[in-house]
């Protein structure tokens, strides 16, 4: 690194801790990268969305910072390396292994060459026979053999070494995948909900929290099985997905309960935004497969608190349960409060 590279690097980073301080961003290598690569401005599309972010919310939530850092920093093979380990270390030490073993042949055979180079150039010197100079051609042909093996087999193994590479590197994706995303509903997941909620609580960000529960859930997986359940609980989140806008973020909060964040919005606009959900889940219509049946009687009831100065996550969440809680006393299928 030449002096220019050091200063600039060197400013960078007095510009991004202040920053992630200021974001209450964990002090960890990924976040490090990520915020570097936003003061250095490397990325345009990665400011822009982070700016969005900051906009929004006031600070950047370690779900969002996560899938900031995986879109644009991250190599995708980086994540959690725990369970892949073994299998990277196996494939290591047999493309060594046979490196080593080629490597051994490829300097057996030069020293053959430099001895057969050797005694053919006695030819002209002491008049070998021809017998004598075939013998010779053929113990290069038999050699030369060898070591076309040797080298096919290492460029089998680096063939192979390369497919499982390609491999672990999806494997790895789906690990770190795994970690923010619910699998069945492809929302963020308990865990991602859990940390952003806690932050933005500690960090006293204007916001709402919206929970949602599917009105008699058990009733459709006892009439159609559990397979009908998971449709169900597919098809709404696709909807909540496709209505979140301006940072709203849904998260699976749990069976069919689900969350949605609603960043720098006052009540009267999140239970706006809730009730809009409330009759967009009203229009599901989802086929049984068993049956052929089109099951069109989906409800949702909604509960909506905003967030108050001196809430804690947990505060904010018993305050949203207990409006949640009403809606299905009222009746079900209706936003609180009203």
């Amino acid at each position: 690194m030449n002096k220019d590279e050091f200063q600039k690097s060197t400013a960078n980073l007095k510009k991004a801790v202040p920053l992630m301080m200021k974001n209450r961003v964990s002090t960890t290598p990924a976040n490090y990268a990520l915020w570097y690569t936003y003061v250095d401005n490397a990325i345009p599309q990665l400011n822009k969305d982070m700016d969005n972010v900051l906009e929004q919310y006031g600070i950047c939530p370690p779900t969002v910072g996560d899938q900031l850092y995986n879109n644009y920093v991250a190599s995708k093979a980086e994540t959690n390396m725990h369970e892949l380990r073994a299998s990277i270390e196996v494939l290591v030490t047999e493309v060594a292994s046979s490196m080593t073993d080629t490597i051994a042949d490829t300097s057996a055979f030069s020293e053959m060459i430099d001895k057969s180079f050797g005694e053919l150039s006695q030819v002209d010197n002491e008049g070998m026979s021809i017998d004598e100079v075939m013998s010779l051609v053929r113990q290069l042909v038999s050699e030369s053999r060898d070591i076309r093996h040797s080298t096919q087999f290492l460029n089998s193994q680096l063939n192979t070494a390369s497919s499982e590479i390609a491999k672990l590197k999806s494997q790895l994706m789906e690990v770190q995948k795994d970690a923010m995303f619910d699998s069945l509903s492809s929302l963020y997941n308990r865990r991602s909900f859990d940390n952003d909620l806690k932050t933005l609580c500690e960090t006293n960000q204007a916001m709402c929290l919206i929970l949602l529960d599917i009105d008699y859930f058990k009733s459709f997986n006892d009439t159609y099985g559990h397979l009908f359940g998971d449709t169900v609980i597919k098809g709404l989140a696709r909807k909540l997905q496709l209505n979140c806008r301006e940072g709203i973020t849904a998260y699976r909060f749990g069976g069919e309960e689900f969350a949605l964040i609603v960043p720098n919005k006052s009540l009267r606009i999140a239970r706006q935004f809730a009730e809009t959900n409330r009759r967009a889940i009203e229009k599901l219509s989802i086929k049984d497969r068993r049956s052929g049946q089109q099951v069109a009687n989906i409800t949702a009831s909604f509960g909506v608190a905003e967030f108050q100065k001196g809430d804690t996550a947990e505060s904010l969440i018993e305050r949203v349960d207990k409006l949640l809680y009403e809606a299905k006393s009222l009746g079900r299928n209706r936003v609180m409060p009203i």
